[in-house]
């Protein structure tokens, strides 16, 4: 008997069985599979098909390859979804004209925009009702999401291995340790929780204090109301985020998709009752925003109940398990922890510019994170099918460039949209976040360059997923690092000869198109991924994490 195991959209496990006394070929010689699911997409028996080549006498013999050298030899057929995973979606999108290639890429990308997009949205929700009542608490709103949203980003290697270790069990087939897998990653979110829970309490004003500086003090009330209020949810929101991540490994994305719209209409409601009618400020924007994330965590939860798991079971992990907790996440934690140390120096220096200002970019950052992330699920797109055509069996460069030409297509027309929008509601109806000129005024004057930031970000997703899917991590790091440092001397500089605002935006627009540029560099280079028949300088390791 044989199955196939998904670590992660990068790696697959062959374990074969066969009872027969032959010896077992190469790993690289494995013939064309073809398989059918009747239960899961990621656990398949494969004993009607396997060549009894691949005998071993008397014992198990496991063979470990990367997706990348594997997936191009297999093609899967699953019932439940009719939809190709894996290498033989990739084959088959690598192989079809521009525009059918484009029409399945968006329909591929649409249902994990959803996703994405919940959480910006909650958080526009606080921006545009709370800048209704007063510019001290928008302004506020700043450094306290900083606090409360940016530092949550630390805390993401829970989803990445959640989704990794449960995609992981489920293809063994092996319900128990799906469980355990659960169970102990809901104990080092519910203590990860508790432990910022504490943090907030303890050292909230202080941290506020050292983020905006005394010339700010005038906000730091308001906003330590905030992160007090929120941070009450943090068990919840770790623990929500294991859950979530848990559905996404079993292929469930509906299941966390509704928790996050009852959260969001539940967070809108909220705000505006509290808000506008009852007049909490920004105390009520708090408080429903963390009865939002509550009640998503509870749904994630109860989500998984429905499947037959337990929910609301914990395991203490092992030192071991906590470590490899850790080591799957290592390979993407320092790009996004880039971006977000980036976007936190933006607004640490705009704090010193004025309550108005610190206002007025509050607003225009939201926005632009809104618009963001419907980018994000480019990435992921490539990161699925791209990894067969770039260092496959079969590899075939010509596809691989003819999807990444689809994608950068498909980014800018994302890029020119999402741009146009994005800066015509501050322009045309800056109402909608505020009534208050002086705070206009200064959103109007980052119009241009907000909008040569946005344009560039689809595009730019769609080359670092690329980039991921050739495994190119060290590179990504390093470019991500390099961008940073730099991005951050131009923001010392910027800030030290008051340039203000503006020169803040500029600023964000070259750490952005630095991304695309050196990306883009690095992928059509005549030695890149996409052009070179070398690939020795790409250190195929089996990666840690999706």
């Amino acid at each position: 008997m044989a199955s196939v195991i998904l670590h992660s959209p990068f790696s697959v496990t062959a374990r074969i069985h066969n009872p027969n006394n032959l010896r077992p070929l190469s790993p690289p010689s494995f013939p064309t599979i073809f398989f059918r699911s009747s239960s899961s997409p990621l656990a398949i028996d494969l004993s009607s098909r396997i060549n009894r080549r691949f005998a071993v006498p008397r014992r198990r013999h496991e063979w470990e390859v990367g997706c990348l050298e594997i997936e191009s030899e297999i093609g899967i057929e699953v019932q439940e979804n009719e939809q190709l995973l894996g290498s033989g979606g990739g084959e088959e999108l690598g192989s079809q004209g521009l525009l059918t290639q484009m029409k399945e890429i968006v329909t591929f990308t649409g249902p994990a925009i959803g996703l994405w997009i919940c959480g910006p949205l909650m958080s526009l929700i606080d921006t545009a009702v709370i800048g209704q009542g007063s510019a001290v608490e928008l302004a506020a709103l700043g450094p306290a999401t900083v606090l409360c949203d940016y530092t949550s980003y630390v805390f993401m290697f829970l989803s990445i291995a959640t989704s990794n270790m449960v995609a992981t069990a489920l293809a063994k087939q092996d319900k128990n340790e799906v469980q355990h897998h659960i169970s102990v990653l809901l104990f080092v979110g519910l203590i990860s929780g508790f432990l910022m829970l504490l943090v907030t309490k303890l050292l909230g004003s202080v941290a506020l204090t050292a983020f905006v500086g005394t010339k700010n003090a005038d906000i730091i009330p308001a906003a330590n109301t905030y992160i007090q209020i929120r941070g009450l949810a943090w068990p919840a929101i770790l623990t929500g985020w294991v859950a979530q991540s848990a559905s996404l490994g079993m292929k469930d994305s509906w299941g966390p998709l509704k928790a996050l719209a009852v959260a969001s209409i539940v967070n809108g409601i909220g705000d505006v009752v509290l808000c506008m009618f009852l007049g909490y400020g920004i105390a009520g924007a708090a408080w429903a925003t963390m009865v939002s994330q509550v009640i998503a965590a509870y749904m994630m939860i109860e989500a998984l109940n429905k499947k037959a798991y337990n929910g609301f079971a914990l395991s203490v992990p092992s030192s071991g398990e906590f470590f490899s907790i850790l080591g799957l996440a290592a390979p993407v934690f320092l790009p996004m922890m880039s971006k977000v140390v980036f976007y936190s120096l933006l607004i640490y220096y705009a704090t010193s510019m004025g309550t108005h200002i610190m206002a007025a970019h509050q607003v225009m950052i939201q926005t632009f994170c809104m618009c963001t992330v419907w980018g994000e699920p480019l990435s992921q797109t490539a990161q699925s099918f791209m990894p067969g055509l770039i260092n496959g069996v079969n590899r075939n460069l010509d596809k691989a460039r003819m999807l990444l030409k689809s994608l950068l297509i498909i980014g800018a027309i994302f890029g020119l949209i999402l741009g146009s929008i994005g800066t015509l509601v501050p322009w045309l109806f800056p109402y909608l976040f505020t009534p208050e000129e002086r705070i206009i005024q200064e959103m109007h004057k980052v119009l241009i360059p907000y909008f040569l930031a946005l344009v560039i970000t689809p595009p730019t997703h769609s080359l670092e997923g690329t980039l991921l899917a050739g495994r190119d991590l060290k590179f990504i790091s390093l470019s991500m690092t390099g961008c940073l440092s730099l991005g951050a001397l131009v923001l010392l500089v910027i800030s030290s000869r008051g340039y203000g605002l503006t020169g803040c935006w500029y600023a964000l627009t070259g750490f952005q198109w630095a991304r695309f540029l050196i990306a883009l560099r690095r992928i059509l280079s005549p030695d890149g991924m996409l052009y070179s028949s070398d690939l020795s300088h790409y250190k195929l390791e089996k990666p840690k994490a999706a």
